[in-house]
């Protein structure tokens, strides 16, 4: 990550409001429709020896209800006989029942070790879907929601190894051939892993392509990358074009070489670190500056040449290029400056600073060749001068006009199940990181399809609002872009302690979250007011208002799943698919 470049998040100051006052609660009914399921959804329950936090986020948590971005209002799940169940709809009151589009050829019940099955939606004509079993399969499915033309046919499909959930896919064409890009998330067993979990989070990256030269479209796996990190990736997504990859996680993940480039990479190393040795060694008073320099042996008085100026050391060795060069830090007395060759064959430089007092923070402007040493007297010093922010206790002087901050203060809410979180960029060539954005407290809530043609979106709480975030890998200068901003939802949510989905339509009219068992939040966009409302407090007049509406299912099974799109919310639990209508279309 050495190499990579750190960026940060600019948010838009004009989506931004710093006068939201808050969520009114609206007791306005929403419409609500219920389909009962002619078979139980396919959910796989976590297992004794999936113990971990790990396992509870990646499978524990899985959306059992996915949606397919490419066309409007438009579901899948699959049920406990490996059917592919689709709903699709155009008018809430003429509902059908789900249909099946497709049946796993795998008989699911005679696996012990599965996960749940998996399905993404790399295009509008392509799907990739996991039985949870370790076997991957790539569809042609023809244009999707609408049963007239939609017929999933297997192009592709092979045993991958141990079981997998699908994470991403993406479609694309390069060089006029045909690839499809997946990204497959397991949990496995890390023997060598004795002091953690005991477990490592490995991400394959898999490109299947159409290999045929005649037109037969004969598709095989093309090239397998593998990552590997120590906690499940909030967010992990395959650039459209195939030649990236963006993670949001919590520990850093890296890319899992083969022998032959480990064995180069060690001998980089070696050379690397056979350079390290400091050039110099530096030391400094309130007046003068140090340096010492180790010379070869055979090097004479006459064979060394210093030049000082106000600015700048020039320090040269028979006719070698410059040993050292370039601007100080601060300006020095060059008249008084000196230098003398020791009895340890090194070479010692004095410099007199021209202001006594300040402390260089480096000698050679851009110079990390050398190592600056540092005294115990000046350690002494520099403790004492930091002892007046520092204490044993938590408020050693209530009386004090700026007390420190009180830890005690602070509310539930404000506090984080994880230090910090970093996103980085990963180029499909190099496989090294290229960008990285350390993500401090902003912590992830969900993701979100806004564009299928674009990567997700993911959101982030940055102080009480969710911001809304579009990756564009080919702009490099606007890589990341804020494009919505829901109110205080990063404070309301952590106030949902039993939370379980969070969403947002792709238009951001709405964001809604919900509970393990039947509650549903859902939390409008700010709107203007058809009547007159005043703000008693402040004796002004209020412009608009943003809603917070409830919906309780009347169901007593646990939610599955959970999908938003710009009209309807979609509920999955295990007998039921409940549709709640949030806009009316336009």
């Amino acid at each position: 990550m050495a190499g990579a470049a750190h960026c940060s998040l600019q948010a838009k100051r004009l989506l931004l409001d710093p006068k939201f006052e808050g969520y009114k609660l609206s007791l306005e009914p929403l419409a609500c429709y219920q389909l009962g399921l002619d078979a139980a959804v396919a959910e796989v329950k976590l297992r004794d020896d999936q113990y971990t936090l790990d396992h509870m986020r990646a499978f524990g948590m899985y959306n059992y209800l996915h949606l397919d971005s490419w066309y409007q209002d438009n579901v899948y799940y699959v049920d406990q006989f490996g059917r592919v169940m689709n709903l699709s709809v155009t008018l809430d009151t003429a509902l059908q029942k789900p249909r099946e589009v497709f049946r796993l050829p795998t008989d699911l019940t005679a696996y012990d070790n599965r996960l749940c099955a998996s399905i993404h939606f790399s295009s509008s004509t392509w799907v990739t879907l996991s039985d949870g079993t370790g076997r991957l399969y790539l569809i042609k499915s023809g244009k999707r929601g609408n049963s007239a033309s939609e017929k999933w046919e297997i192009v592709f499909n092979e045993e991958l190894g141990s079981p997998f959930i699908i994470a991403h896919s993406v479609s694309f064409v390069k060089s006029d051939m045909h690839s499809v890009a997946v990204l497959l998330l397991r949990v496995e067993k890390d023997e060598l892993d004795t002091k953690g979990s005991g477990f490592h989070i490995t991400l394959e990256w898999v490109t299947i392509a159409d290999i045929s030269k005649e037109g037969d479209h004969r598709y095989e796996i093309f090239k397998r990358r593998v990552l590997q990190g120590k906690s499940v990736p909030h967010y992990a997504a395959i650039e459209p074009s195939g030649d990236g990859l963006m993670i949001v996680s919590y520990k850093p993940f890296k890319f899992m070489q083969d022998e032959e480039d480990k064995l180069e990479e060690n001998d980089d190393a070696k050379a690397t670190n056979e350079k390290k040795d400091p050039l110099y060694y530096w030391q400094q008073t309130e007046d003068d500056v140090t340096i010492t320099v180790h010379i070869p042996q055979g090097v004479t008085k006459d064979d060394i040449k210093v030049r000082f100026s106000p600015d700048n050391i020039c320090v040269t060795l028979k006719d070698q290029p410059p040993l050292m060069e370039g601007k100080l830090y601060s300006s020095v007395d060059h008249e008084s400056c000196t230098w003398i060759i020791k009895e340890n064959k090194s070479l010692e430089i004095s410099l007199i600073k021209k202001n006594e007092g300040p402390r260089w923070p480096e000698l050679i402007v851009g110079d990390t060749r050398g190592e600056f040493i540092i005294d115990s007297s000046q350690c002494s010093e520099i403790t004492e001068s930091l002892m007046h922010l520092t204490s044993e206790v938590m408020n050693p002087n209530p009386e004090k006009e700026n007390p420190p901050c009180n830890a005690q203060e602070l509310e539930e809410c404000d506090a984080f199940l994880e230090d910090s979180a970093s996103l980085c960029r990963f180029g499909g060539d190099t496989l090294e990181v290229t960008h990285v954005i350390n993500l401090g407290s902003n912590q992830y809530l969900f993701s979100v399809v806004v564009d299928p043609r674009e990567m997700p979106c993911f959101c982030l709480r940055h102080d009480v609002d969710a911001l809304l975030w579009q990756p564009h890998p080919n702009q490099p200068e606007n890589m990341w872009e804020h494009i919505a901003t829901f109110n205080a939802l990063g404070y309301v949510q952590a106030s949902k302690q039993d939370k379980k989905f969070m969403a947002c339509a792709p238009d951001y009219s709405y964001a809604a979250l919900c509970e393990c068992l039947r509650r549903v939040f859902i939390y409008r966009q700010p709107t203007p007011l058809s009547t007159v409302l005043y703000n008693r407090k402040e004796g002004r007049q209020v412009g608009q208002v943003a809603k917070q509406l409830v919906a309780t299912l009347e169901a007593n099974d646990p939610i599955l799943g959970f999908q938003a799109t710009s009209e309807r919310l979609f509920v999955l639990t295990t007998k039921t698919l409940f549709l709640i209508k949030v806009n009316s279309g336009n």
